[in-house]
């Protein structure tokens, strides 16, 4: 099970991270979100997805499943910083839209 739901669910949150990149850079925040937290997340993401696919771990799995709630601690992390990052990129859009965005304190 554990493979299963690890290796559907990284490259799901992956894609959605590369969605947040996208829709964070096509918008005028000051802050870069993309840069600050959305690549590093990506790289850590990319990394898991081609250590599960390389040959070494393949044969692994059976003797991975001990290593249970540390692939769940991966899922959540990723999960935690995807919905945080989607609640941020709400309120950006809806500062710009009141037409805050571009002001100056």
């Amino acid at each position: 099970m554990v493979d299963r739901v690890y290796k559907n669910q990284i490259p799901a949150l992956r894609r959605a991270l590369e969605r947040l990149r996208e829709d964070f850079t096509n918008l005028a925040s000051k802050t870069s979100w993309a840069r600050l937290r959305i690549d590093p997340l990506l790289r850590h993401a990319e990394r898991l997805e081609q250590l599960l696919g390389s040959r070494e771990f393949s044969r692994e799995f059976s003797r991975l499943t001990k290593g249970v709630a540390l692939f769940h601690s991966d899922l959540v992390y990723l999960r935690e910083n995807v919905r945080g990052l989607e609640k941020l990129l709400r309120a950006e859009i809806r500062v710009q839209r009141r037409g805050y965005g571009n002001r100056r304190p």
